[in-house]
């Protein structure tokens, strides 16, 4: 969809299981591509019937309905007539990925799709995985670096992809206040589907995640200000 993907498994040397996992992204990436007349979501936006929805993508809505709930409607996958879960999509799609390798043996290896993140062990020297958080303003400077810990990370921002999210209770207006956001969770499924609709929410979205058990988040606004949950420190290597 898009994206650059970055697969290391660290415990084993056989070569079927990076392949398996790029099969599998390829897979992902001709059902969900908005950007691929074949694709299931495209025919969907041309007029294909719920009745002929693959069981698989039918589940994906369904989490985005559950996640649209559990927003207040910040994550929203329609937007002017047409359905794009990508937003919930690519975390989805890496934890499932993780989990086909925890199925076949792997045991320490790091998954990355689009600066999204799953993490399982440990690194090549037998430590934890750490992940930087980048400068919004300064993409080659790193600000934070964090331990994952077996957990997962997102960040929505549009320094990478430009404006890519937008406001479903303002769809004229894209969000402002907000240069990034980043998330870590017991998953990365959970910390995309939630940060892209932290992100929705501008400023206030950081006080949402607050709120919110098993999430922590780091926002940068735009005036380059970092504002963290209480619990946050806990991840921060440097």
């Amino acid at each position: 969809m898009g994206m650059p993907i970055t697969v290391e498994v660290v415990d084993s040397s056989d070569s079927a299981l990076l392949s398996s996992t790029f099969n599998y992204f390829h897979e992902i990436d001709e059902r969900y591509s908005t950007y691929k007349d074949s694709s299931e979501i495209s025919q969907i936006n041309h007029g294909l019937p719920k009745t002929q929805w693959s069981t698989e993508m039918q589940e994906i809505m369904r989490l985005c309905e559950e996640t649209k709930q559990e927003t207040d409607s910040y994550f929203d996958v329609e937007h002017s007539g047409k359905l794009d879960p990508s937003g919930l999509v690519k975390g989805w799609s890496i934890w499932q990925a993780a989990q086909k390798l925890l199925k076949a043996g792997a045991a320490d290896f790091y998954i990355e799709a689009g600066g999204d993140i799953q993490s399982n062990g440990v690194n090549s020297e037998g430590k934890p995985w750490l992940v930087g958080i980048r400068n919004p303003f300064n993409t080659d400077e790193t600000i934070k670096t964090v331990r994952l810990n077996g957990k997962g990370i997102a960040t929505s921002g549009t320094y990478i992809r430009g404006q890519h999210i937008y406001n479903p209770h303002a769809p004229e207006k894209p969000p402002r206040g907000v240069q990034s956001i980043t998330l870590i969770a017991a998953n990365v499924y959970e910390a995309d589907r939630f940060a892209t609709a932290a992100f929705a929410m501008g400023k206030a979205g950081i006080m949402f995640i607050e709120k919110q058990p098993g999430l922590e988040g780091y926002m940068i606004d735009d005036a380059g200000i970092a504002t963290y949950t209480s619990g946050f420190n806990e991840y921060v290597y440097a």
